[in-house]
């Protein structure tokens, strides 16, 4: 998986929680408790990233994982009625999406995780199928993953070495 590094300082992000967990540690004297915040962050014209913050308390943890989630920033290419550009699929461990284009007025059809990936990225007509494995963090990298691997008409034309109107059909 290819990453372009992008300036994050430069970017209106809005930032989204899509999961907190409370984790337990038994230990002599009782139980240590400890929360993972699973947090997506996009300015919604085609960047978004995903980080996991982990802390004592759950505000630390949501400010962590949006730091983690700055730092984790990808580019996404998008069509003129905001869809992505081709169908594609991701997989990341047991959890597969397959993230489909559609036409002006569809709206965003997706569950939870990915739900949150794509409105954040700037998508505003998809149509999703999340396969596998339903753990939200795999979900959201899964589908990160497939972002990632988008192509533009004019990149695909230029490695096969023909106009966009032939691409594009």
């Amino acid at each position: 998986m290819k990453r372009t590094i992008i300036d994050a300082s430069q970017l209106e992000l809005t930032e989204k929680v899509v999961s907190i967990k409370r984790v337990t540690k038994v230990v002599k004297g009782g139980r240590n408790f400890r929360f993972t915040a699973l947090v997506v962050v996009g300015d919604g014209n085609g960047h978004v990233g995903a980080g996991l913050g982990k802390a004592a308390e759950i505000p630390e943890a949501i400010r962590k994982g949006k730091e983690d989630a700055m730092k984790k920033l990808i580019s996404v290419k998008l069509d003129e009625n905001h869809s992505i550009t081709h169908d594609i699929s991701g997989k990341h461990t047991g959890a597969s999406v397959l993230l489909k284009r559609a036409p002006e007025g569809t709206g965003v059809i997706a569950g939870g995780p990915a739900r949150n990936v794509c409105e954040l990225a700037g998508i505003q007509n998809i149509r999703t199928k999340s396969l596998g494995s339903n753990n939200k963090q795999n979900v959201v990298l899964a589908t990160l993953n497939a972002l990632s691997q988008l192509k533009s008409p004019e990149e695909v034309a230029k490695l096969r070495g023909l106009s966009v109107e032939e691409v594009v059909g």
